[in-house]
């Protein structure tokens, strides 16, 4: 019992500890579930106007696109900026877009390029949100309960994931599409009323060495990444998965519609049992407190083996098991990758750092997000769903070796932070 409550303890130490970190906590909480019903609404969308995945997959480029095109500026612009106002600027155009969405939709006037265009508009603002946002979380609790609130915004941003498309495909059977954009819209005002609650004084400083202009701060992260091997490793991994591995916005809604014949119902279960899973996944991780570079490595290993195990199925409750499975450890290999880039990287440098490992998850998105489409299209959920499963465990291979070939060390680069260690030793 002692063991549990140590363990429990462990789980919620940063929000215990933190008041401005319960804030954006608490913020985000309502925020991602409403962004999540927005990205289960806009799927189902685009597959009711179109009949197609591949369409679908072209949803995935207008969001990702800016991001593949402009992604690695926003880490710079983060080691520029003020990261909680940052946020604040990020998350009100997010807003806007969504009253968008919700207007054109209720009044039953939305096009496809609308969609598109709209989609765009929220991409644009993913380029400085995500890098800024990683880089706040640091700001909020430090080093020392990094690895926690790392694996505590996995846990808001899957409690979203279970709630937004549960709540999505009533709303859509019952009142609607345009209500889950509208819902969506309301919901961005908790977030920014937790960062304007905040105290900037109770912010962790970074240290930070004047502003970086643009393309040499660009170079300099990318020197830094290139002269760290290890880091280097896990990025090169994410950029694999990234691209073929993680394309579940286009994957469930073409696995309910088509390959299990259901509606929006069968979507909104099997998009909530993945994140039922990955929340479980980000419980686990809390509570662990610490990085591990052998369960990175597991994680992606199970995650990749879960995925082969879906590609021949037909039946939703088969799936619903293993969409949960896959959950859990799409959350331990997320959560541990993202602690280990940022532990390793140094303050003045970390916003760059993440704008490269961010690029490398979703800036090539709409690469995957295309080629997923048309994989669904030629062959079906079963032949995209082996595709990723082949192609991660390749990587993870790959990525297993290059890390025993280059051990830890200690080194300047890394700011005195002790490097992990490596997966056959941790």
């Amino acid at each position: 019992m002692t063991r549990l409550r140590l363990a429990g303890r462990r789980t919620f130490a940063s929000l215990r500890y933190h008041r401005n970190y319960r804030l954006f906590f608490s913020g985000q909480v309502v925020s991602v579930a409403g962004t999540w019903m927005q990205n289960a609404a806009l799927a189902w969308l685009v597959l009711n106007l179109t009949h197609s995945a591949t369409a679908v997959g072209i949803l995935a480029v207008a969001r990702f696109g800016p991001y593949m095109l402009f992604g690695l500026f926003g880490g710079v612009l983060a080691d520029r900026l003020d990261n909680r106002k940052a946020v604040m600027g990020t998350q009100s155009i997010q807003l806007i877009a969504a009253a968008f969405l919700a207007a054109l939709s209720l009044a039953g006037v939305i096009t496809l390029g609308e969609i598109y265009a709209l989609a765009v508009l929220g991409g644009v603002a993913q380029i400085v949100d995500t890098p800024s946002r990683q880089s706040l979380t640091f700001q909020l609790v430090g080093r020392a309960e990094l690895p926690n609130a790392i694996a505590l915004n996995s846990t808001l941003f899957n409690i979203g994931r279970i709630a937004g498309p549960a709540i999505a495909g009533v709303l859509i059977a019952g009142v609607g599409l345009g209500w889950c954009f509208a819902v969506n819209a309301v919901s961005f005002l908790a977030v920014l009323a937790g960062l304007y609650l905040m105290n900037p004084a109770e912010l962790f400083p970074l240290k930070r060495r004047g502003r970086p202009p643009m393309w040499k701060g660009l170079r300099d992260g990318a020197r830094f990444v290139k002269e760290s091997p290890r880091v280097l490793a896990v990025i090169g991994m994410m950029t694999v998965f990234g691209v073929l591995c993680f394309n579940f916005n286009v994957l469930l809604p073409v696995l309910a519609k088509q390959t299990l014949a259901g509606g929006p119902q069968t979507f909104g279960v099997i998009s909530a049992a993945f994140g039922a899973g990955a929340l479980l996944g980000a419980l686990v991780t809390a509570a662990l407190g610490r990085a591990s570079l052998k369960a990175m490595m597991a994680g992606a290993a199970c995650f990749t083996a879960a995925q082969l195990a879906l590609a021949p199925l037909r039946s939703t409750s088969a799936d619903v098991v293993l969409l949960f499975l896959t959950g859990v450890f799409f959350t331990v290999y997320t959560a541990h990758s993202n602690t280990y880039v940022q532990l390793q990287s140094p303050d003045h440098i970390r916003g760059r750092v993440l704008g490269i490992y961010y690029y490398a998850w979703s800036g090539l998105a709409p690469v995957g997000g295309i080629l997923t489409g048309l994989l669904c299209d030629w062959g079906g959920t079963a032949l995209a769903f082996y595709v990723a499963g082949v192609a991660g465990l390749v990587m993870i291979a790959g990525g297993y070796l290059y890390l025993n070939a280059h051990p830890p060390q200690r080194s300047p680069k890394t700011s005195g932070v002790p490097a992990l260690p490596s997966p056959s030793a941790a």
